[in-house]
């Protein structure tokens, strides 16, 4: 098990990873291709290239985050050298989901090999293109002893949590977080948790409209919606509505032309389910734009909701598709009675240009992470951590985080023996005064 402890070991195992995933790109963002029709572009910029950054970083790094860290000793221990070792938790079980299945089933694999452990990974079985070029290329690179793929259905993750894990990192929706928090618990296995919920986008009054406008439909209708930190539905200033509805309209167009269905850059529904879960979500009298579809091929048209009732099915639940409501506010009353009706979100997103609105925001609302005037790029700094709060997740990782996430941090206090002081052994008898005294000045 040299993966364990052996730094250079696991260094030349990324490397050859790295190696593999370069060869097979095209392979790649084909299979990608094959499962959703995901464009070229978005399969380089939000899985492959995205990927191979990470790999970089990693194989970068991974001796500086290895080493032992040397810290201040507290002199209640004089003399003593006191050390942080990271240690890796073992056997390491990663679910992947469908929407970024080579993503967000290579990242947390890499930052758990950089770390030392052997891993499982279970890919989505929704993307079976994907999935089992993964398991080529990963075959191909590691001893199945360290790295193994294991394809399947919901049986097969079922019968994967009934094991016993050292670590379990899972990514999807809220209501299988909570199957595999159950199943962790079990064993008391420590867990990281990337989950979702419906993330508010606000516009207010001072917006620069037509720029928000197409920041808005990037980042809400790449990958089709079917991206857990996307805009769940837009809080607008009512002063401002009608005129930022023509925006969106219009930036729609400029994205995709009049039919976007004849549009190669964008991607389709995941599936016939998901495709009929996201047209019941559709009040048709609400369409303001959109909402024409096709069950052949899983499509599903950048459509804007008007005014929907927050008691409607379109807002009861993440919606992950190219559906926008739109909602409108006048103070400071109403975002925060939408907004805290729902759970903690993974993201968040503010459009303005007074900088006193977007940290009140901030401050005022819990979420994971989010941007001002832009919407999901704070996924792509690996120096800021990624996760969620609440039901949106549990834990975080990205850059030095996710070798941090899988490694399990062993203090080592040194005693030297030179010294013994004898305030600490017992009998006590009048001591009491002068660690008292001791203490205060610590």
């Amino acid at each position: 098990m040299e993966y364990k402890t052996n730094i250079n070991f696991r260094k030349e195992s990324l490397k050859k990873l790295l190696f593999s995933i370069q060869k097979n790109e095209e392979r790649i963002i084909q299979a990608l291709y094959n499962d959703f029709k995901k464009p070229a572009f978005e399969a380089v910029l939000t899985e492959t290239n995205y990927v191979i950054s990470d790999l970089k970083h990693t194989i970068k790094n991974i001796k500086c985050w290895s080493k032992t860290k040397k810290v201040l000793p507290s002199i209640l221990n004089y003399p003593s050298k006191d050390y942080i070792y990271s240690e890796p938790y073992g056997k390491v079980l990663i679910i992947a989901p469908w929407n970024y299945p080579f993503q967000l089933a290579l990242c947390p694999l890499i930052a758990a090999v950089s770390a030392g452990n052997s891993i499982v990974l279970k890919p989505s079985e929704l993307t079976p293109h994907t999935s089992s070029l993964i398991a080529e290329i990963i075959s191909n690179v590691f001893d199945k002893n360290h790295v193994e793929v294991i394809e399947g259905g919901v049986e097969v993750s079922e019968n994967l949590l009934s094991q016993r894990w050292d670590y379990i990192f899972f990514t999807g929706s809220v209501a299988v977080g909570k199957i595999v928090y159950k199943a962790a618990a079990e064993h008391l296995t420590p867990i990281t948790l990337e989950l979702g919920g419906k993330n508010p986008c606000i516009i207010d009054e001072t917006a620069d409209l037509k720029l928000a406008a197409k920041r808005i439909v990037w980042g809400k209708f790449i990958n089709a919606g079917q991206t857990c930190i996307a805009p769940d539905y837009l809080l607008v200033h009512d002063s401002i509505k009608l005129e930022f509805i023509e925006h969106l309209k219009q930036e729609i167009t400029n994205a995709y032309g009049e039919n976007p269905q004849l549009s190669p850059d964008f991607t389709r529904i995941i599936n016939t389910r998901n495709w009929e879960r996201l047209l019941n979500l559709i009040e048709p009298e609400k369409v303001v734009f959109g909402g024409q579809s096709n069950k052949e091929n899983s499509y599903l048209a950048p459509t804007l909701i008007d005014e929907p009732s927050l008691d409607s099915e379109v807002m009861k639940e993440e919606i992950f598709g190219p559906i926008l409501p739109i909602i409108s506010y006048q103070k400071m009353v109403d975002l925060k009675h939408i907004i805290t009706k729902y759970e903690k979100p993974l993201s968040l997103y503010v459009f303005t240009t007074n900088n006193y609105f977007a940290e009140e925001m901030i401050q005022k609302f819990s979420f994971g992470g989010g941007c001002v005037n832009d919407t999901v790029i704070h996924f792509s700094n690996n120096r800021l951590p990624f996760g969620g709060v609440g039901h949106s997740g549990i834990g975080a990782y990205h850059g030095k985080l996710s070798f941090d996430t899988f490694s399990h941090k062993k203090v080592i206090v040194k005693k030297a023996n030179w010294l013994d002081l004898p305030m600490r052994y017992a009998p006590y008898n009048d001591k009491l005064k002068t660690i008292k005294k001791l203490l205060k000045w610590m």
